[in-house]
């Protein structure tokens, strides 16, 4: 019974060349390493900084995403920025306010600027066509000459756009304000309307699709600043630079020779743009121009 019972203990050669095996074959880290993660999946914390780090990642933009992306925002912030009521008391109050402030400050010279233009009927024409045009195709064209040479930095150029965009919307719904052609007894001069240019913006059908009390922020410097710090930061050609320096300070003169607009409706939207670029940074981790000019495909 003993040795029957010793027989039993003792490990058979099928176990023990099992052992030997084993001994002599490493095991493989990564092997270890990736069973580790089949039985145990990522937190669902990690999963979403890799997902939020591959968002952050410059890529190549897309061409169907980008036309569809600036027309959702640019139709939802016209949407919005007419929608908000015209509270014409409230946005006279805040003119004279406006203006009041700049006389404290001895600068109010919107309307010497605006009669001096005026009397000089080619000048005071080529600003209002101007004021009507360049803040749209200065801005379309700096986005295309983004998207096809500097695709890396596009996506967080055109994010500090947008935000700016955006934000400009709470200073409408906040503070409208009346632009200084239209207020009351300041002897200002609508120059669109009396030089029939293009048609004016306070009568017509264009009055009806409008808010005319929608001056502050103004986006034309907001769009005009963001475009001008992009040439003259990306641009290689010195006299482009300078067309980007050139570009919102005439921009800034022909908002007030027009009186559509009051300097502090420019630092308004210098405000909105300072908070789009803001925003890029803190998405990014890094000024937008700062990213790679190009990136690999993904």
């Amino acid at each position: 019974m003993g040795a029957s019972y010793s027989r039993d203990l003792a490990p058979r050669p099928a176990e023990i060349a099992r052992t030997l095996q084993d001994r002599r074959t490493p095991v493989s880290p990564t092997d270890t390493d990736a069973e580790e993660r089949h039985r145990s999946p990522a937190p669902s914390g990690q999963r979403l900084r890799a997902l939020l780090d591959r968002m952050r990642s410059p890529r190549p933009p897309r061409l169907w995403f980008e036309i569809m992306l600036v027309a959702l925002v640019y139709w939802t912030y016209s949407i919005i920025r007419n929608a908000v009521p015209e509270q014409e008391a409230q946005a006279l109050k805040n003119a004279d306010r406006i203006w009041s402030f700049q006389e404290s400050l001895g600068l109010a010279f919107e309307r010497s600027l605006n009669h001096a233009v005026d009397g000089v009927t080619w000048l005071v024409v080529s600003m209002n066509y101007y004021y009507g045009t360049l803040h749209y195709v200065v801005t379309i064209g700096v986005l295309v000459w983004l998207y096809r040479g500097q695709p890396g930095r596009y996506a967080a150029v055109r994010l500090a756009l947008a935000i700016t965009t955006c934000f400009a919307l709470v200073g409408y719904y906040l503070f409208p304000l009346a632009p200084p052609r239209l207020m009351e007894g300041m002897d200002f001069i609508d120059t669109v309307r009396v030089h029939e240019t293009m048609g004016s913006m306070s009568e017509g059908n264009l009055a009806n699709v409008s808010n005319q009390y929608a001056a502050m922020p103004s986006m034309h410097v907001g769009w005009s600043v963001w475009a001008g710090i992009t040439i003259a930061v990306l641009a290689k050609p010195l006299w482009v630079k300078l067309l980007g320096v050139l570009y919102p300070t005439l921009t800034l003169l022909v908002i007030m020779a027009t009186a559509n607009h009051f300097w502090m409706d420019a630092v308004g939207g210098i405000i909105c743009l300072t908070f789009g670029f803001a925003v890029s940074y803190a998405w990014y981790g890094t000024i937008a121009y700062r990213l790679p000019q190009r990136v690999a495909s993904t």
